[in-house]
């Protein structure tokens, strides 16, 4: 029969376990075998990057700490050598990095997850990988942005090269508009100057 001090070991370890499952964003399940050291030791380094938290536990603690925040349906896929990694800040590193190395070793399979409150099964985290990160998210953005600026320019410019070509034939109109006026000589004199004056009417 376990000690009392080994049963508060492993309740600290269900608490803390279970605190940081409510902290989370999300969550994947995984078979943790067949991994190798230096995969191992990569695998940690990429979810330490990407704020990932990172268990091997005991099937019965996982169990405990699942029930206790309210994830019991995780319970089905909890057998074998497994291991759980939480999501703190990125909901779908877990899921990315997860998928990264399931595909890469055979025997490194994903059992489950949970996101959003809810319990999901291999296939909801296969999916939640697919989804485009924050910086995919970014890139395609920037170059939408691009692309809309690219074409306005484009607009733009053959608008200004048009009119531009169209300037001379503008402005060559103006110019002849001196020569009407040339053809009126100034010195003409005016009408009321060149009437003849009416003869007085003669007296009676």
């Amino acid at each position: 029969m376990p000690s009392n001090k080994v049963l508060e070991q492993k309740q600290a370890v269900v608490a803390a376990l279970a605190d940081k499952m409510r902290q989370a964003q999300s969550g994947v399940l995984v078979k943790y075998e067949g991994i190798t050291v230096e995969n191992d030791t990569k695998l940690r380094a990429a979810l330490r990057a990407a704020g990932v938290e990172y268990s091997v536990l005991k099937n019965t603690l996982t169990e405990r700490a699942c029930a206790e925040v309210g994830y019991g349906d995780m319970k089905q896929y909890l057998c074998g050598m497994t291991a759980i990694a939480l999501g703190m800040t990125d909901p779908l590193a877990p899921a990315k990095i997860m998928k990264e190395y399931a595909d890469k070793i055979e025997t490194f399979e994903i059992r489950a997850g949970f996101v959003d409150g809810a319990v999901i099964d291999a296939a909801g985290v296969e999916a939640l990988a697919a989804i485009p990160g924050r910086e995919q998210l970014i890139v395609r953005m920037m170059g939408s942005l691009m692309g809309s600026l690219y074409s306005f320019a484009y607009v733009l410019q053959a608008k200004i090269d048009k009119d531009a070509a169209g300037a001379p034939a503008e402005e060559a109109a103006p110019a002849e508009a001196p020569a009407a006026e040339e053809a009126k000589p100034d010195d003409t004199p005016a009408a009321e100057e060149t009437a003849p004056a009416a003869e007085a009417p003669a007296e009676a």
